[in-house]
């Protein structure tokens, strides 16, 4: 089955008080995206397409420099990950297969979960497979409720769950893999019918089930997969576990 890869690179990151994309912030002399980027190609998959957004011509630069190629779409308004996704259809419909759909700024998400993620997605012949963590504090993540079967039955955000669903603490890395076909069927059926009138991709999860298809989740080996940076002393802190735990 051909594979494909969409990384989501848009985001400005207000609080990282640097004047460039977030994703764009370095770990360890590396840009976050490259981290991505990189553990993409290690998996095998070589068609790439970024979602830039802001300042996107320092992404759109930095992405020319690279010795592999890699595409790019534009996200003009940031108006959530479900809309992200919707700028990138054209490359979706001409890629077909499979496609894993990446955060340009957790740049832990690594090529073994990427690879044993997808294996699980075919095995259990999945429309989608969402990657998921283990957290001792989840505060602040989307929860994974899953049937008795293992399967996902929702994907709950924070301050929408109950006490129940609080004390879980499989969370939403923002990964995933999908059918690009089944991924296509519903995209556009995603509304902004929330609070923040914005698009979510997880909500691509819901039609799917809704249609009858079977989702799963996969739980990452290592909770540095979700781990990601909003302000300078969370980039330090990145920085610091790349360090002690030898990624590089």
């Amino acid at each position: 089955m051909k594979k494909c890869a969409v990384i989501l690179a848009g985001g400005e990151g207000k609080r990282m008080k640097s004047d460039i994309p977030k994703p764009m912030n370095e770990v360890l002399g590396k840009p976050m995206l490259r981290w991505v980027i990189d553990a993409v190609k290690e998996a095998g998959i070589d068609d790439i397409c970024v979602v830039t957004g802001y300042k996107k011509e320092i992404t759109e630069e930095y992405l020319k420099g690279l010795p592999f190629e890699v595409g790019t779409v534009y996200q003009s308004e940031r108006l959530g990950t479900g809309h992200a996704v919707m700028m990138a259809e054209e490359f979706l419909r001409r890629e077909g297969g499979d496609v894993v759909i990446l955060c340009g700024d957790a740049p832990f998400m690594d090529t073994e979960t990427i690879r044993d993620a997808l294996s699980q997605h075919d095995k259990q012949d999945c429309s989608a497979t969402v990657i998921s963590a283990m957290l001792d504090d989840p505060t602040g993540y989307g929860r994974i409720v899953r049937n008795k079967d293992g399967s996902l039955n929702s994907i709950v955000e924070h301050k929408e769950a109950d006490e129940e669903t609080l004390k879980i603490k499989e969370v939403n890395s923002g990964g995933y893999w999908f059918d690009t076909a089944d991924l296509l069927s519903v995209l556009n059926d995603i509304t902004a019918n929330n609070s923040a009138k914005e698009y979510y991709l997880p909500d691509a999860l819901d039609l799917l089930l809704k249609a009858g298809k079977k989702v799963g989740a996969f739980t990452a080996k290592s909770a540095d997969t979700v781990l990601g940076a909003n302000d300078p002393a969370q980039l330090a802190e990145l920085n610091d576990i790349a360090v002690a735990k030898g990624y590089c």
